[in-house]
């Protein structure tokens, strides 16, 4: 019986939201048991946007992620606000090209992707949050490619079925970061 909390957590327009509704799906399609709860502020960019997802093997109780297991910054705002929440043993995952600091737990496992300037790098700008999710999939070694196929295709629309592969491309990069 195991059970893991993710907080994302970011700016609007860097696809905090989605990227929690694909960790969603893709515990879905593995039969698990699970929890997305957005939250954002007004603006439609710029504004703060995070979302926690629960992902277990009993169901959920409480949609609300107050110590995460794993936590995603996008952005310097999300890591000062939930460094400190997140559990000891757990992972910080952090978009280094935005996010200059180092992270001042000793007591959590840090990977800094430059996911942004992949991104860029690689002519996808806006799919930064993809290449995060790529490496969080491999550190906790769950990049299964069934898997995220399935969820890939629950969570992009039939109307941006043409961003499937990209997408698909985005997960493979950031998995492969890590691997170095």
């Amino acid at each position: 019986m195991s059970t893991t909390q993710f907080l994302f957590a970011g700016f609007g327009g860097q696809g905090i939201l989605f990227a929690g509704k694909f960790a969603a799906y893709k515990g879905l399609t593995e039969g698990k048991q699970v929890s997305w709860l957005p939250s954002y502020g007004p603006e439609m960019r710029g504004g703060t946007a995070s979302c926690g997802v629960i992902i277990g093997d009993e169901p959920v109780g409480s949609p609300i992620v107050s110590k995460p297991d794993v936590l995603i910054a996008m952005n310097l705002p999300s890591l000062d606000r939930y460094e400190s929440a997140v559990v000891p043993g757990g992972m910080i995952f952090l978009d280094s090209t935005l996010i200059e600091r180092k992270v001042k737990r000793e007591d959590v496992k840090v990977y800094a992707i430059p996911a942004t300037q992949l991104a860029d790098e690689n002519g996808m700008p806006t799919l930064a949050n993809m290449i995060m999710m790529g490496s969080i999939l491999k550190a906790l070694d769950n990049f299964n490619e069934d898997s995220v196929n399935a969820a890939l295709g629950k969570v992009i629309s039939a109307r941006h079925a043409d961003m499937l592969e990209t997408n698909l491309k985005a997960l493979t990069m950031g998995a492969k970061f890590l691997e170095g």
